[in-house]
């Protein structure tokens, strides 16, 4: 086997961040794109080190003319690499992007759990990363936003969704994947313009690499990083706030039932955004859909706003409804 850098820092960040456990089942997806592929080339050699049972799947999602040769593709190379192989395939074409990921998340799971695989892995790089921040950004998102693409992240009770490329760009990938001859199979739906990402990709990037910055991506990855740790912090602090606001001289702690009463003098005294935070978790228990900015600031107003004050009606119908030291929600 040869050993590049590459497989030195993938096999260091595993390490530093505690990717992985020894002697894990990894769950690898591979689309046969050129970080996929770099990605199951990596822990394949990497393989011995760590004592993993490693396997491939692939989502087929029926929306390219070739999806199934590309399946094919992905299922004779797990042969080639003696992994065992898994193959989800949607019963319609998916043309959305987010139903697409949503759907592929799902398979991946269900896959998983049927199989006992403690992780799924996927190809997910500082490129990805880089346009997801813009992505959000154009959109109009918080930090939460900003730091989208974690480390790792639970998809249920008993399966972790890794994502070990996050320092990797997508540059470096194809260089990998041409120095080892890896044989990618190439995705005609990346080249639609039509898709925000895709213009993100082929457009904004490298307007932005040419114009502003030749590192970019790796910049914009960093900053998603560091929004991650403070993203965490906030959360965490919101969250004994909220409590806290919930106890005082109120038995009811559960965010799921209606009455429920946030004590204003305690709220009062937290900065805005641990404010902001607080309301944001309390309307994710109470509204279906996740809630918007103006739901947010309307809810936050309250806490300095004169007695019986309310806001509007939610999605759902809830109101929120000032009663002396108390926000409450009917």
């Amino acid at each position: 086997m040869v050993w590049t850098p590459l497989h030195a820092k993938i096999h260091r960040t595993m390490r530093s961040r505690h990717l992985f456990e020894r002697n894990q089942r990894l769950l690898v997806a591979v689309s046969a794109g050129q970080d996929s592929l770099c990605l199951i080339k990596l822990l394949l050699d990497l393989q011995s080190k760590w004592g993993w049972d490693l396997a491939i799947a692939h989502c087929d999602h029926r929306w390219r003319s070739d999806s199934q040769a590309n399946a094919h593709h992905v299922e004779n190379l797990a042969k080639t690499w003696g992994t065992s192989f898994y193959l989800e395939t949607a019963n319609e074409p998916i043309n959305s992007e987010a139903a697409a990921r949503d759907w592929r998340y799902q398979a991946l799971s269900a896959i998983a759990q049927a199989n006992n695989y403690q992780y799924i892995v996927t190809g997910h790089t500082a490129s990805d990363r880089a346009e997801t921040l813009l992505y959000n950004l154009i959109r109009g998102t918080g930090a939460d936003g900003l730091q989208a693409l974690t480390w790792q992240r639970p998809l249920t009770a008993s399966i972790m969704l890794v994502r070990p490329l996050l320092e990797i760009t997508r540059i470096q990938t194809e260089q990998f994947c041409q120095e080892f001859k890896l044989p990618i199979w190439e995705d005609s739906t990346n080249q639609d313009l039509r898709y925000a990402r895709n213009r993100i990709r082929q457009e904004l990037i490298p307007y932005l690499r040419e114009n502003f910055n030749p590192q970019v991506e790796s910049a914009l990855a960093q900053t998603a990083e560091l929004l991650q740790a403070e993203v965490e912090y906030l959360e965490k602090a919101a969250q004994q706030l909220r409590q806290k606001a919930l106890a005082i001289g109120d038995e009811e702690d559960s965010l799921t039932l209606l009455p429920l009463r946030l004590n204003r003098r305690v709220l009062q005294k937290a900065p805005l955004a641990l404010q902001r935070r607080v309301m944001r978790q309390v309307l994710q228990q109470i509204l279906t859909d996740a809630p918007g900015f103006e739901h947010i600031e309307k809810l936050t107003a309250l806490i300095i706003a004169p007695n019986r004050s309310q806001t509007d009606p939610f999605p759902g119908g809830a109101i929120a409804k000032v009663e002396g030291d108390w926000i409450c929600f009917k």
